[in-house]
């Protein structure tokens, strides 16, 4: 019987969800992104190279792996068209790709509108990256977005005709520039005969494949913290990023995950707008951000750096279910003579252990620490646990009794043979 494996990030992002998918893949028979879009970046580094990835699945470096793109998923046909032929001019066919008939188009009157709202907002913004996710996903709610099979269907001009008219309306009444049907048509038209073959009920793929015994790697997307339902709403993602998207992301059933792997980063990041309660506003955090590369993948923006929230991690772990734990860029820590753990937050005249829902709320926390002693061995070369300096295996022990969740997988740079399993879990 195979076996399947969650990989999902437990912070706000940028965790190295996608090294450690990539790692895993080479024991997965399929790999499978289940929300979110290109919003959502992921680097990924091996024999010397760089490689970055926002829609396609971090499989997809193996054409014995198949890797879907699930009903979960808003897409970009274009970035994803472009995305896929930068992966083949690199040496990889690609030919292992597959799409669901059911997930939701990204089109251009997305990405307008979601330029159009976020500016609107002015200093209340939510700090998108104007992909369109956002508005492609109220479409998918409000029931007149458009899927892939009708992306690639026979009456998919006056489809898209009849869809443009009420966008280029909404666009008008903000001031926006509106999308010229011909010249979008014909390139849609376009995308659509390079998508094609790709699209498939990728349930029943997924489903026979689980059946059959295949070793089966879900792959999250930005962070549980980033949530739309669990998220510091509203400085939050429009998808299910939690390991409950994985349900009604793919359709695989509640009993279709078998462990699930947070990938927490060895501090904290955030990117946006939204509160922090750990965030450093000083030369340390400008040290982490410079040494951990702290900028976007998709957006190169910079990202705001702290110290490792456990209260968050927590909370993240309760809503997940997870199962272990793999804790990533430890090597950006070393250097420092020491190191602050937020145990709990100061609210008010409380002190509190929860994340509370109100992000005004969260915004007048204080985070209590635990100063914990740094190492200055360099440790980007350990192959095991024992190799590590004293001090850094004890900042391992003490997440794992403070969470009561074990460090099963650790990493020391982001190389993929910088990856330790202290426990085989896949």
């Amino acid at each position: 019987m195979g076996k399947s494996l969650l990989v999902l990030g437990a912070q706000w992002g940028d965790e190295g969800k996608g090294k450690i998918t990539n790692y895993f893949s080479e024991k997965a028979d399929v790999v499978i992104r289940y929300q979110g879009g290109n919003n959502a970046g992921h680097t990924i580094v091996f024999n010397n190279h760089k490689y970055a990835l926002s829609s396609i699945p971090s499989g997809i470096f193996d054409e014995n792996v198949k890797c879907v793109i699930a009903n979960g998923v808003v897409l970009n046909p274009r970035a994803f068209i472009e995305e896929r032929n930068q992966l083949i001019k690199q040496g990889f066919p690609c030919n292992n790709l597959y799409i669901s008939d059911r997930c939701h188009v990204i089109f251009d009157h997305h990405i307008e509108l979601d330029r159009l709202n976020e500016e609107g907002l002015k200093d209340k913004k939510i700090g998108t990256t104007k992909k369109g996710i956002g508005p492609c996903y109220s479409d998918k709610t409000e029931r007149i977005g458009m899927r892939m099979c009708d992306f690639i269907g026979p009456n998919f001009k006056n489809r898209y005709k009849e869809l443009l008219e009420i966008k280029n309306r909404q666009i008008r009444s903000l001031n926006g520039k509106e999308i010229d049907y011909e010249t979008s048509v014909l390139e849609y038209e376009k995308l659509a005969d390079l998508i094609r073959p790709m699209v498939t009920d990728t349930i029943a793929l997924l489903n026979n494949e689980r059946k059959s015994g295949k070793n089966i790697l879900f792959e999250g997307a930005q962070g549980s913290l980033l949530d739309v339902d669990f998220g510091s709403y509203p400085y939050v993602t429009s998808s299910h990023v939690t390991s409950g998207g994985v349900i009604c992301g793919t359709g695989i059933g509640c009993h279709g995950v078998d462990e699930v792997l947070g990938i927490v980063k060895a501090y904290q990041t955030r990117v946006g707008e939204g509160a922090f309660p750990t965030e450093l506003l000083d030369e340390v955090g400008e040290l982490i951000r410079e040494k951990g590369h702290e900028y976007g993948t998709v957006t190169h923006r910079p990202r705001r750096t702290g110290y490792l929230d456990l209260v968050a991690l927590r909370y993240s772990i309760l809503v997940n279910g997870i199962t272990s734990i793999c804790l990533t860029l430890l090597d950006v820590l070393t250097g420092f003579e020491e190191v602050k753990v937020c145990v709990a937050y100061e609210c008010g005249d409380k002190i509190i252990h929860t994340l509370p829902a109100s992000d005004d709320v969260l915004k007048q926390c204080k985070p209590v620490y635990k100063t914990l002693k740094g190492w200055s061995i360099d440790i980007s070369n350990v192959k095991t646990f024992d190799e590590l300096p004293e001090n850094a295996k004890e900042y391992i022990r003490f997440i794992e009794n403070e969470l009561e969740v074990p460090i099963d997988v650790f990493s020391v740079g982001p190389d993929k043979l910088q990856t330790i399993v202290r426990k085989e879990i896949f």
